[in-house]
Formats: C-alpha cells, sequence, structure tokens
C-alpha cells in the first residue's frame, strides 16, 4: 500500500461573498414584489378599488343634500367643490395601510430574511412607498373618472387644472405616507398602530375644509380646522382644479409636503434599522 503524503500546505478556499446587485436592480425587484402583494388577492384589489367609490358616494350624496348652497361660491355645485378635497382625503386610508403592511412584515419574518441578504435596508422603504403610491393613484384616476360620468364633475380649471391639483394631492399622500412608514418602523404593534392611526385619520379629515367651507364650522371647529395641515393642501388642489386665485396655497402645499417626507424618511430609515426585536 503507498501513502502519498503532502508535501505543502493545501490552500483553503476563499470565502464567497455575496456583491449587492445595484441600486436601480434592487428597487425594481423589491417594487415588484410590494406590486405583487397588492394585486395577488383579486378579492383585495376589488376591496381596494370599491372603498374610494363607496365614499364618494357617501360624501356627495349625503354631505351634499345637507350642504347650504350661502357657503359655497355662486353656481357652484358640491361636487365640484368635494372631489379636490376627495383625491387628499382618500390617498390618507391608504398611508396608514402602509404603515400597517409595514409592520405586518416585520411580523411573518420576511424583513429578517431581508436582513440577511446584501440588500439596501433603505430600499426596502422605498419600495414599499413606491408601491402604495401607484395604487392610491389608480384609486384617485378611477374615482376622476367615475364623478366625471355619474356625478357630474366639471371643474372649471379644465384638463390642465384637475391634472395639476392631482399631481399635488400624490405629493400629498406621498409625504403622509412616508409619516406612517416612519411610524410604524418604531411603534412595531398592529394594535398600537391602529390606534394612533384611527386617533389621527378623523380629525385630519374631517376638521378641516375639506367637505365644507370654514365659514359653516362653529367656531372652536374652526379654529382647529384652521391649523389643520389637511385643509392647506385641500385648498391648494381645491384651487388648482376649480381655477381659484392660487395665492401662496400651492407653494405652501409643496414645501411642506417635502419638507414633511424628507423628516418622515430620515425618521423611517433609522427606526428600520433597529433591531427586530421589540
Amino acid at each position: 500500500m503507498t501513502v502519498t503524503v503532502p508535501t505543502g500546505r493545501t490552500r483553503s478556499a476563499a470565502p464567497v461573498r455575496w456583491q449587492p446587485a445595484s441600486a436601480r436592480a434592487q428597487f425594481t425587484v423589491l417594487t415588484g414584489r410590494s406590486l405583487r402583494g397588492l394585486v395577488t388577492d383579486r378579492r383585495l384589489v376589488v376591496l381596494t378599488l370599491v372603498q374610494p367609490l363607496i365614499l364618494l358616494v357617501i360624501f356627495s350624496q349625503v354631505f351634499g343634500s345637507m350642504a347650504s348652497r350661502e357657503h359655497f361660491p355662486a353656481g357652484m355645485n358640491y361636487i365640484d367643490y368635494l372631489m379636490p378635497a376627495i383625491l387628499v382625503t382618500s390617498g390618507i386610508t391608504s398611508a396608514v395601510g402602509s404603515g400597517a403592511e409595514l409592520i405586518r412584515d416585520m411580523d411573518n419574518g420576511v424583513l429578517t430574511r431581508f436582513r440577511s441578504l446584501p440588500v439596501g435596508l433603505h430600499w426596502i422603504l422605498v419600495a414599499r412607498a413606491v408601491a402604495d403610491v401607484l395604487r392610491t393613484t389608480a384609486q384617485t384616476v378611477l374615482l376622476l373618472v367615475c364623478a366625471t360620468l355619474f356625478f357630474g364633475f366639471d371643474p372649471t380649471g379644465g384638463v390642465l387644472g384637475i391634472t395639476a391639483a392631482l399631481a399635488l394631492s400624490l405629493l400629498v399622500i406621498t409625504a403622509l405616507t412616508w409619516v406612517f412608514i416612519a411610524l410604524g418602523t418604531w411603534v412595531r404593534s398592529a394594535r398600537i398602530m391602529q390606534s394612533v392611526s384611527g386617533l389621527a385619520l378623523f380629525p385630519l379629515m374631517f376638521a378641516s375644509s375639506a367637505y365644507v367651507p370654514l365659514d359653516a364650522l362653529p367656531d372652536w371647529l374652526r379654529v382647529v380646522a384652521v391649523v389643520n395641515p389637511v385643509s392647506y393642501a385641500v385648498d391648494a388642489t381645491r384651487a388648482l382644479a376649480l381655477d381659484q386665485p392660487l395665492g401662496g396655497d400651492v407653494l405652501g402645499a409643496v414645501s411642506t409636503s417635502l419638507l414633511v417626507m424628507a423628516v418622515a424618511m430620515a425618521a423611517a430609515v433609522a427606526g428600520f434599522r433597529r433591531p427586530l426585536t421589540r
């Protein structure tokens, strides 16, 4: 029997290191994953599209029947006054859902697996925000079509005005989406998130100029509505859609949304980098 004795040291295999994909690839893959999660369940797709339509019917028919004409500009229908506000307020619910979906991913272990991969954690948040804003865009476009076809929505600003109003509302909704994503990264509890969201949702929507003019509100509620940021976003969107004097409303809404978005994005990334243990 012959025994072969090695004459030198054998080199150990170099450890394999995974190289991260490009930023574009990470964004595309993660955004596609978030979008597929939105459209995989057909029941969820139907409910997502139908819910804003139900709110449109309720607000336009119930509030419209009770609204006093003396508080509105001469010749303006309630649907024309309402729809610019609906563009903003219908997206608030979607923004709340963004934080809830992120917490669900934290609970089911998806984000734990992502942390073991060479993936930039900030791209996970960006993908979630982009997918939810795209969903909101589809909802608002459907609302505009239905309001025009079935409820007589005819903004004096024309196609250009309503397009600008839609773009502004999506900017506001994007900022709010990042706010609730940041809240989700720090709260990390579905129950607490639901309670906080419900506490913030109704004052933001109803204690504002969204559904009735400020002059029609009680004095104490008017004070709240004046400082409500949703009122400024709604007034700017309404001015664009109805071809009203813009003043500083649009510039204020844009600058405030960008500032809030920047702060919320930084807070979301900081909260997301914390360990997932509670």
